[in-house]
């Protein structure tokens, strides 16, 4: 029998929903047939939504480290012991505990008593306050010295990476250039082909200026930085396609025809992903040397402790984070075997 891929999973803000998520995603007893949960957060909490919720069916099995987890329940691990909920409010007590639950998670991940970590949504304003980084996406990347990597956007239809995400939109004509276009679009096919085997992945690349630019009469960024990215990808073996007009792209259905979409900022790529989307989707960091995910939404303050959160971006963060973490490892294992199955260029080399 395979050994069960352990997953790390830091609880965010606990004063929004993701007590209620973790709780209705592991009330399904089913799920730790997968893989072994972790939780970095706080027994204290999980018992006060359990009561609030009225879900005193799912037990957390609480330890003080990762390596004594239940291989068949759910585990929690205290991070902080100070813990006051206040429902549906930020709170830098909440923030502190999100950092602390992060840090713990990244210590024991480095030393393998993890495989992956998923991480439930903080507030950005309080976690700033106690770690200095504006997000997930930025604090990963500084702890693996990582500064090739993006965010990308996963659900059931489609998958987009971003050439500037969160930062002001007067600031986007600023940072868009042809290297960091190029740089993007490398980032996206290393982790189609790696991460989620793809052989031959198929990107667009979205227009920054209305109607693909219109050759220039709104704007020439098309022709003097986009199109000239995608030239100098595809010298580099990558199949980039565009610059295609966002709203004709996605009203056309024309997306469904590519493995991935690259957008120029954040809301060209996010207001598609989130309306045509079924479910909630997954945020991954792509260019990490290790795996990460996250629920493609927020803190959920509005909707924190009525009931009504779907747990169902949590349990797509988990599995989607099993999976990237076995692709890895066969493609490794491929890697690492001399009788590996040539490509077609290496095999006319030989002939």
């Amino acid at each position: 029998m395979k050994e069960k891929i352990r997953i790390g999973i830091t609880h965010g803000d606990f004063n929004g929903i993701n007590y209620e998520i973790i709780i209705k995603t592991f009330s399904d007893t089913a799920i730790n047939e997968f893989f072994v949960p972790i939780v970095y957060g706080s027994s204290k909490a999980a018992a006060y939504y359990r009561k609030a919720l009225d879900m005193d069916n799912v037990n957390f099995n609480v330890i003080n480290d990762a390596n004594d987890a239940n291989v068949k329940r759910t585990n929690i691990i205290n991070v902080a012991d100070n813990v006051k909920v206040e429902i549906g409010f930020p709170s830098q007590l909440a923030g502190i505990s999100s950092v602390k639950a992060l840090d713990m998670a990244v210590e024991d991940l480095q030393s393998g008593k993890i495989d992956v970590i998923v991480t439930c949504p903080i507030n950005k304003s309080t976690t700033y306050s106690a770690s200095n980084f504006p997000g997930h996406t930025e604090y990963f990347a500084d702890k693996f010295d990582t500064k090739d990597y993006m965010m990308l956007m996963i659900n059931e239809l489609m998958r987009i990476g971003f050439v500037t995400d969160h930062i002001l939109f007067g600031d986007i004509l600023k940072m868009l250039n042809k290297d960091l276009i190029a740089n993007k679009l490398s980032i996206i096919d290393h982790s189609l082909k790696n991460d989620f085997m793809i052989r031959a992945p198929r990107i667009a690349v979205l227009s920054l200026n209305p109607h693909g630019g219109n050759d220039g009469v709104p704007g020439n960024e098309e022709i003097e930085i986009i199109c000239p990215a995608i030239e100098e990808a595809k010298k580099d073996g990558i199949l980039a396609f565009g610059a295609y007009s966002p709203a004709e792209f996605f009203a056309s259905g024309n997306f469904s025809n590519f493995d991935a979409v690259l957008a120029m900022y954040y809301d060209q790529g996010m207001i598609p992903f989130k309306s045509i989307g079924l479910s909630g989707g997954v945020v991954y960091t792509a260019g990490l040397p290790i795996v990460r995910t996250s629920p493609a939404h927020g803190t959920g303050y509005d909707i924190a402790g009525k009931g009504i959160a779907t747990p169902l971006s949590l349990r797509e963060s988990l599995f989607l984070a099993a999976d990237i973490f076995r692709n890895r490892k066969v493609q490794n294992e491929i890697g690492a075997n001399p009788l590996k199955i040539r490509t077609n260029h290496q095999k006319k080399t030989l002939e």
